[in-house]
């Protein structure tokens, strides 16, 4: 069996479509040694991927820019969210924007996506990146919003929902401006990419088998959500499920705009020609031509269409 690690930058509901398609063999039936790698953030992916660690990680295209801009070599070949799926919430004394000004925001490590939204978010509020100080604090932050340790941070789903039932002030909701952002990438080394293009293959059929499954069998892709994410609230576990059909590309398309969007974030200028040093589309091209979407939407009676 061929070895396959993912890394898992996050435990979130934007890697669903992977732990749907794990626990359903699907990995297994394309003959892999399958497994996930669980890592912080986005620091680690060019190291992780170009010395063979993991062979492949789920992370936003920020990640990539960065991390070729210090010398790796690595691509964005699909994507399970093309829009930011995040909220900036403050912790509680904080009663507006003004008042996170000088004091600590919480991300997952420097360059991941929590990073960039901030900064996304930070902006359309009036501020801007010298206004606050970054504190990397890892995936799990809302305990850390809660306690005070931090005065603002993003959260996606679950702890996104857990923190408006929780009452934590939403000082910016990007998910409801739908800004069109590759902010979950599927994401190898080019050279592996090169030399073992049928593995990536294989692991995009299975993980876009998994996204289908996941929307055609609801009651079954609750049950693997609500291992996977340790949710034990019916109601959190329904809006987390609800976010996965609702804003998940089912045929895992990574968007040119969304990646646009992240280059013009980090160079601060409208030069996005280069936007593919840092994407790949033909493995998407050569599924959709072979007919492979149009398979799987006949297979589970699913329209694509978001």
């Amino acid at each position: 069996m061929l070895k396959f690690k993912v890394g898992e930058a996050s435990p979130a509901n934007t890697f669903f479509a992977i732990w749907m398609a794990e626990a359903a063999g699907f990995y297994k039936q394309e003959g892999f040694d399958f497994g996930i790698t669980k890592m912080v953030g986005g620091s680690e992916t060019g190291p992780a991927l170009s010395s063979g660690h993991i062979q492949l990680m789920h992370i936003g295209m920020s990640s990539v820019v960065k991390a070729n801009s210090g010398g790796f070599n690595i691509t964005t070949i699909g994507s399970l969210s093309n829009v930011i799926r995040s909220t900036l919430f403050g912790a509680p004394g904080i009663k507006n924007i003004q008042d996170i000004k000088g004091k600590t925001v919480g991300i997952s490590s420097a360059g991941s996506e929590s990073e960039l939204s901030t900064i996304v978010a930070l902006q359309k509020l009036g501020l801007s990146r010298q206004d606050i100080k970054f504190i990397e604090i890892g995936v799990e932050r809302l305990s850390y919003l809660k306690n005070g340790t931090v005065a603002a941070t993003m959260l996606g789903e679950p702890l996104r929902s857990r923190a408006f039932r929780d009452g934590m002030l939403p000082l910016c909701d990007l998910l409801a401006e739908r800004m069109p952002w590759l902010y979950s990438g599927l994401v190898v080394d080019k050279e592996y990419l090169a030399t073992n293009r049928e593995a990536v293959m294989k692991f995009m059929r299975a993980t876009i088998e998994g996204n289908y499954l996941a929307v055609s069998s609801p009651d079954d892709a609750k049950n693997v959500m609500s291992d996977a994410l340790n949710i034990d609230d019916p109601e959190s576990l329904e809006l987390t499920y609800d976010n996965f059909k609702k804003y998940t590309p089912l045929n895992a398309e990574p968007t040119v705009a969304g990646g646009k969007n992240i280059m013009r974030t980090i160079s601060e200028n409208d030069n996005t020609d280069d936007i593919w040093n840092f994407m790949d589309k033909s493995i998407h091209e050569e599924l959709r031509d072979s007919g492979y979407f149009k398979e799987m939407q006949e297979k589970y009676n699913v329209d694509p269409t978001p």
